[in-house]
C-alpha cells in the first residue's frame, strides 16, 4: 500500500489557516452564548488566544512571501500590489 505523499507547508499553510480561522469563529459564537460556565471560558479563552495567534503568524507569513514575490531583491520596499478596478 503506498503512503500518500508528506505534506510541504506551502499545501498545509490555507487548510491549516482556514481551520483554525474556522475553530476561532465557532470559539466565539459559543462564548457570546454565554452558557458556558467560567472555567469553559476561561479555557476557551486561551484556546482563542492561541488559534488568534497562529492565524496572526500565517498571515505574516504569507505577507513576506507576497513581498518576495513583488521585489525579491528588496523585500522591505515592495509596493504594495493595487488592484485595477
Amino acid at each position: 500500500m503506498a503512503k500518500p505523499a508528506p505534506a510541504t507547508p506551502e499545501n498545509t499553510a490555507p487548510a491549516d489557516f482556514e481551520h483554525s480561522l474556522d475553530e476561532l469563529e465557532q470559539l466565539v459564537a459559543r462564548m457570546e452564548g454565554g452558557e458556558m460556565s467560567l472555567d469553559e471560558s476561561l479555557s476557551s479563552f486561551e484556546r482563542g488566544i492561541g488559534l488568534y495567534r497562529h492565524c496572526q503568524q500565517a498571515l505574516e507569513k504569507a505577507e513576506l512571501r507576497v513581498r518576495l514575490l513583488l521585489d525579491p531583491e528588496a523585500p522591505d520596499h515592495a509596493e504594495p500590489f493595487e488592484p485595477e478596478l
